[in-house]
């Protein structure tokens, strides 16, 4: 009895500690994603934003999937981003010089509840990409990642180096 009661107040204290965390997991995406005034860079690490959500168990230690430079993490449970619910994170970077065409930063895609504003509004404060009504379904068979996606309106959020540099032409 007392072990099912511990074990209620340890999951009770765990559920509690991850809602608390939320705002600083969104915070640190955020910031990863932000650009650094007058520069093509951004303020933030990926990998570190990343790692957060693996501590909190929303994505697996190592990527659903790796094609060419880009690491794709699928939420396990669905979490907040710009109010809107995200299920995918990439994370583009290079380790070993495969081809062409690296263009470190990531990307996010979110299941939009109401309004894209923000995310436009983001987007354009950042120099980021956004693509609206994705076919997150068809992203992902792309990068042979199978997965089934509940139907819904999706949008990406691209903020890498071509991304940013894309506004400099």
């Amino acid at each position: 009895m007392k072990h099912a009661i511990a074990c209620a107040v340890l999951a009770a204290c765990s559920v509690m500690a991850f809602a608390a965390d939320t705002p600083s997991l969104e915070g640190g995406l955020l910031h990863a994603l932000q650009l650094k005034k007058g520069t093509t860079e951004r303020t933030g690490t990926s990998g570190q934003a990343i790692e957060a959500y693996m501590r909190a168990g929303l994505v697996g230690k190592k990527p659903n999937r790796r094609a060419d430079y880009t690491d794709y993490y699928l939420l396990k449970t669905p979490a907040p981003f710009l109010g809107h619910e995200l299920v995918l994170i990439e994370e583009e970077y290079i380790t070993q010089y495969i081809g062409c065409c690296v263009s470190p930063g990531a990307g996010v895609t979110v299941k939009v509840h109401g309004s894209t504003r923000k995310l436009k509004q983001f987007a354009r404060a950042n120099r980021c990409t956004l693509s609206d009504h994705v076919d997150l379904a068809h992203e992902l068979r792309a990068v042979a990642i199978r997965n089934k996606v509940p139907k819904g309106h999706y949008a990406s959020l691209s903020c890498r180096e071509r991304d940013a540099k894309r506004d400099e032409s």
